[in-house]
């Protein structure tokens, strides 16, 4: 019996939304849902069409999107016609793009840099679901706070603010050191110190400052590759810092086309980049974006 509903449902179990559970009667329904943002329609709707199909519970899962758990697969045909009429579509798992995670952003948080809810949108609707040797998940946090933990996913975006320091127009008054937080600023002789191997570009010493004369850079966006949670996390390397949206979407284009065409399956992209070189990884991307 269960496997005619495999037959049946043979298509959508190739979809990486679909996952078999431990029990192989049943499967999760994973969704896409790009930073986690879903209108309070949706969210009605969602739990409507759970009630209707016998779902008991919704799981919120780590990479901001929702899972439907024990799901008869014979039912899958109706359940992801019905999810995509919601705007809430069916996700992916497997060796693909998954579902694009951020921070709230500047749209909402008073640390925020960038527009990290808008650039995964943006992501999303050009990478999502893209097939590929390995899977690659993309992360972006609005300043280096790293609330989304981007440098432990393959592809890391961070918004960071560079701030800028008139010496002859500084009164020396150090408000500014009680802001940052790595101890990069100091007062010497009445004259603020900004040391610059300790600065973290988040831009958090910027607003305090009472004469408003510290001013900044725009905002850059630091990209970072083969982070990775898991049994053995680690730290994504830096590979280039852009300029806008339009530069990280081409940046993180020449890495998924240098992933499709150059990693082989079976092993994590962290994994591969140490083997191949992260050294010469970066000289090839950078040629590729600059070309």
């Amino acid at each position: 019996m269960v496997f005619k509903k495999y037959q049946i449902n043979q298509e959508l179990y190739t979809r990486g939304g679909i996952i078999t559970e431990c029990d192989p009667n049943f499967v999760i329904v994973r969704l896409r849902m790009p930073a986690g943002m879903i209108t309070p329609a949706q969210m009605q709707g969602l739990g409507e069409i759970a009630s209707r199909y016998g779902v008991k519970d919704l799981h919120l899962t780590t990479r901001q999107t929702v899972e439907l758990p024990h799901v008869d697969p014979g039912q899958l045909e109706e359940l992801v016609g019905d999810l995509e009429k919601n705007g809430t579509p069916l996700g992916a798992e497997r060796e693909e793009v998954v579902n694009v995670t951020a921070c709230m952003g500047n749209r909402h948080c008073k640390f925020g840099i960038i527009d990290s809810v808008g650039l995964a949108q943006e992501i999303d609707k050009k990478f999502f679901g893209r097939e590929l040797p390995v899977k690659v998940r993309i992360a972006i946090s609005s300043c280096p706070n790293g609330c989304e933990s981007e440098r432990l996913n393959e592809i890391g975006i961070t918004g960071t603010r560079r701030p800028i320091r008139d010496p002859g127009l500084c009164t020396g008054c150090g408000t500014c050191t009680h802001y940052c937080r790595e101890k990069a600023i100091e007062v010497d002789n009445g004259v603020i110190v900004l040391h610059k191997e300790l600065c973290m570009e988040c831009g958090f010493c910027i607003l305090p400052c009472p004469f408003k004369l510290i001013s900044a850079d725009d905002p850059e966006y630091r990209i970072t590759v083969g982070g990775r949670r898991g049994r053995h996390p680690k730290i994504g390397r830096h590979l280039v810092t852009v300029k806008s949206h339009e530069d990280v979407l081409r940046v993180v284009d020449r890495i998924i086309y240098w992933i499709y065409r150059q990693a082989s399956s079976g092993a994590m992209l962290p994994e591969q980049l140490d083997d191949l070189e992260f050294d010469e990884f970066k000289k090839t991307i950078v040629k590729m974006i600059e070309g």
